[in-house]
């Protein structure tokens, strides 16, 4: 939410919204919540392409439990499939949450929207170790990614260090990425994100 949205919102509205995106909820049921139940149904006013889609993908994860069920048992597909659900459904949330909730993040309303600024500071550079970014799939280099989405994965760092203008964007490390828990709110004025604690100074008014 804005600053001035959510100061202008009703007491309910705004604890809930507190709520959700405290990290503990965010970051703790929020991912399984997300995958396991909300994306198993179509969003209010989806097309007859996505309602599809989302039937299909239903029809074939019960069709996937029902022969594990059947063979391996219930329980012990449920005692390895959840673990692995809910560690990489945080991760996952986690990876694309860093991509766009940082503090100087670009944010624009339609009529002043610009699409090679919302690739280039609207998604971050999230320099991962090697490693992790060989098992992401060079994820975090997703300004690259915004700005020219047909580029394939593994040409993606190669992209970024022959092109120059992708060499102005400010990585985030994982160290630095983590402040970005505490940021909630988009403030117009600053553009940039700000935490709820910043509305009770006198600078965010």
């Amino acid at each position: 939410m804005r600053k001035e949205e959510y100061l202008a919102a009703p007491r309910r509205k705004r604890l809930a919204y507190r709520i959700y995106r405290n990290p503990f909820v965010l970051f703790g049921p929020g991912p399984a919540l997300l995958f396991l139940f909300f994306q198993r149904f179509s969003s209010k006013g989806a097309g007859k392409k996505e309602r599809h889609s989302v039937l299909f993908t239903n029809l074939a994860l019960l069709a996937i439990i029902a022969v594990a069920s059947s063979t391996i048992g219930l329980q012990t597909y449920l005692l390895i499939q959840l673990p692995v659900i809910l560690i990489a459904s945080t991760f996952g949330l986690w990876l694309f949450y860093v991509q766009h909730q940082f503090e100087s993040v670009y944010w624009a309303r339609h009529e002043f929207w610009d699409p090679l600024r919302v690739a280039l500071e609207g998604s971050s550079y999230f320099k991962l170790p090697k490693i992790l970014q060989w098992f992401s799939g060079n994820i975090g280099l997703h300004h690259v990614h915004h700005a020219r989405p047909t580029i394939p994965n593994y040409n993606l760092q190669q992209c970024h260090d022959d092109i120059t203008a992708f060499h102005a964007v400010e990585p985030l490390t994982i160290r630095t990425s983590l402040k970005s828990l505490r940021l909630s709110l988009y403030d117009e004025e600053q553009k940039k994100l700000i935490t709820f604690r910043s509305l009770k100074s006198p600078a965010s008014g």
